[in-house]
């Protein structure tokens, strides 16, 4: 319960409502105009406290400004820096600049889909679909601290553009080789992206004690990933470490690599001794990555393509899912064939000749014979 009684402002007569909160402390709201407005408003209050929706008025009036740092550290704390660093982006360039000052009840679910709409207009699905997440997220944590009732970000539609996958580029053997072949002495590092489906990162990670020379296998346990020009150690994207199959043709020369070597020193150093950085082939890079598709006479492709490679050219040895996505080091096999159902259509023409075959051999020629 609460109390309402009126007072003298400049503009005139106004009533303000007081009231305990569910901690015992006191709060109030003025400014009303009719003493009616005042009781309406009261009643509501204890509504919501009697079914234990209870939104506080004065903590719903924080900006968004003061709660996106708190949003962020979580973040931070519990992503690989490789993940945060585009969320903190959005933050920085999109959403603090325009949501920043605002109170968070007074941001509406027309004034958010506004944005998004405008986002939709300037930028591409993925970059709108992170930012507006950004956003929402912030305000999910308004809803769990019961400061807001209802979530505006979450309500309705928001005509969210769609992402679309890219079309994955494969290179076939003799392609593989003739690029290995354009890059000077990236050979191997091109030969183990093309036929182990490692991660940029996870290549440039590997050090001399990562090679099992005697059973072909990489051991792939940590990932060196730049971001804004840093580079960061961690776990492998899955967070979990996982052994790779090397094909034999490759041994001699990883043997060759690591003799003599301790075994903490990486396989595939940059010149400077330290982890490599990504390379780039965006348009005008001069990359050695860019220079060998050219000498090879292959399309503009992405070093990440070379491990689409790799799925595609396992797939085409006889491998099934399962072993592609130990291979890859995806979470799941569902994951696999989201990425890659395009390299595994053949497998249903070889399910149902295989099944052909076998209801032949059973006399299902006999079934449809004309009497």
């Amino acid at each position: 319960m609460g109390s309402i009684r009126p007072y003298q402002s400049a503009a005139g007569k106004r009533y303000e409502v007081r009231y305990v909160k569910p901690d015992g402390s006191k709060g109030g709201k003025r400014g009303f105009i009719r003493k009616r407005e005042a009781e309406m408003w009261l009643a509501d209050l204890d509504s919501a406290r009697a079914h234990g929706v209870y939104i506080d008025p004065v903590s719903a009036q924080i900006t968004v400004n003061e709660l996106g740092p708190a949003w962020l550290d979580s973040k931070r704390a519990s992503m690989k820096p490789s993940a945060y660093a585009p969320l903190d982006t959005a933050w920085r360039l999109r959403v603090q600049p325009r949501w920043g000052r605002w109170r968070i009840d007074e941001v509406m679910h027309t004034d958010v889909r506004a944005w998004v709409a405008e986002m939709n207009r300037t930028l591409g699905a993925t970059v709108t679909i992170r930012t507006f997440g950004v956003l929402a997220s912030i305000m999910d944590d308004a809803v769990y601290d019961k400061r807001i009732a209802v979530n505006p970000a979450r309500v309705g539609k928001m005509g969210l553009p769609r992402k679309q996958r890219g079309e994955h580029l494969y290179l076939t053997h003799k392609e593989a080789l003739a690029l290995a072949n354009a890059s000077g002495d990236r050979k191997l590092l091109v030969l183990i992206l093309c036929y182990c489906g490692i991660r940029w990162g996870e290549a440039a990670g590997l050090r001399v004690k990562d090679v099992d020379l005697a059973r072909g296998r990489l051991r792939v346990s940590q990932n060196a990933v730049e971001v804004n020009g840093e580079i960061h150690i961690g776990t492998p994207k899955s967070h979990k470490p996982r052994l790779v199959p090397v094909p034999s043709f490759l041994v001699e020369a990883l043997a060759k690599r690591c003799h003599g070597r301790r075994p903490e020193a990486l396989i595939f150093p940059a010149p400077d001794g330290r982890h490599m950085k990504r390379t780039r082939s965006s348009d005008g890079s001069k990359s050695w990555f860019v220079t060998a598709l050219a000498d090879a006479g292959l399309p503009r492709m992405t070093i990440h393509d070379l491990r689409h490679t790799a799925a595609s050219l396992a797939v085409q040895s006889g491998a099934n899912v399962k072993t592609v996505q130990r291979m890859l080091g995806h979470t799941s096999a569902a994951m696999t064939l989201d990425v890659y159902a395009d390299l595994f259509d053949s497998d249903l023409d070889g399910v149902s000749d295989a099944m052909n075959a076998a209801a032949l051999a059973a006399g299902a020629d006999t079934l449809f014979e004309v009497d």
